[in-house]
């Protein structure tokens, strides 16, 4: 377990580095962001609940994830193997979206950020310690990041070809809980790097388990067989 244990180290590390240097700007960077011309804001307004764990799994979320499992069973042979199929991919998406879901709740009540709406009151660096139960002190980290990050993470370890394309679609909404002023950049950040923790580390536990993944030459997690040319 070196390669996981590493990993998240340095993913630790990454996200403290890269909220570290948001800080000084998330107020700044947050107002302007708000300021934005109408149609702008409008357009991040009607996609940023894409972002929620609820949409994630109960909704249009869903189908992605069903339609994905169904076109892959179906390329499969044996009755087995669609068995097997089917339910390692379920339980991959249920454990990579469940994991950044917990992580980021538990983080969100045991820091107690406030959001951008209390700027006035309470500034950019607001935390009030297991204050976090109350909605406008779940600033950090953002959740609906978290989502899209274990989200369309899941589906770039699956089909590495269109990784930019889901890391673009992650970015765009991450960047719209800043335009709505529900997140600060930091928020967004650290959200983010949630998800992709999730999506790594259970990557990992899937290829040493030979499901769906396997280890390189290097370590690292690669979809096994033809999973890379898959599209969804």
């Amino acid at each position: 377990m070196k390669r996981p244990l590493s990993s998240s180290l340095w993913l630790l590390v990454a996200t403290a580095l890269l909220v570290a240097a948001l800080l000084p700007f998330d107020g700044t960077i947050s107002q302007w962001a708000q300021g934005l011309p109408g149609g702008v804001v409008s357009f991040n307004e009607k996609i940023t609940d894409f972002g929620t764990f609820r949409w994630m799994i109960y909704g249009a979320g869903s189908v992605v994830i069903t339609a994905y499992i169904l076109n892959r069973v179906a390329s499969t042979d044996t009755w087995s193997s669609k068995t097997k199929t089917a339910w390692r991919l379920a339980l991959y998406f249920l454990v990579t979206i469940g994991s950044a879901s917990a992580v980021v709740h538990l983080a969100k009540l045991v820091i107690g950020r406030a959001r951008p709406e209390l700027f006035a009151e309470y500034g950019p660096r607001s935390i009030s310690f297991l204050a976090g139960h109350d909605w406008v002190f779940q600033s950090f980290p953002s959740g609906h990041s978290a989502a899209v990050g274990s989200f369309f993470g899941a589906f770039s370890m699956l089909a590495p070809r269109l990784r930019i394309v889901f890391a673009i679609a992650a970015l765009s909404i991450g960047i719209s809980r800043v335009v709505v002023g529900a997140h600060y950049p930091s928020d967004v950040a650290a959200g983010l790097l949630v998800g992709v923790w999730t999506v790594l580390m259970t990557a990992f536990v899937f290829a040493r388990k030979n499901w769906l993944f396997r280890l390189d030459d290097k370590g690292w997690p690669r979809p096994k067989n033809n999973i890379d040319a898959s599209a969804l």
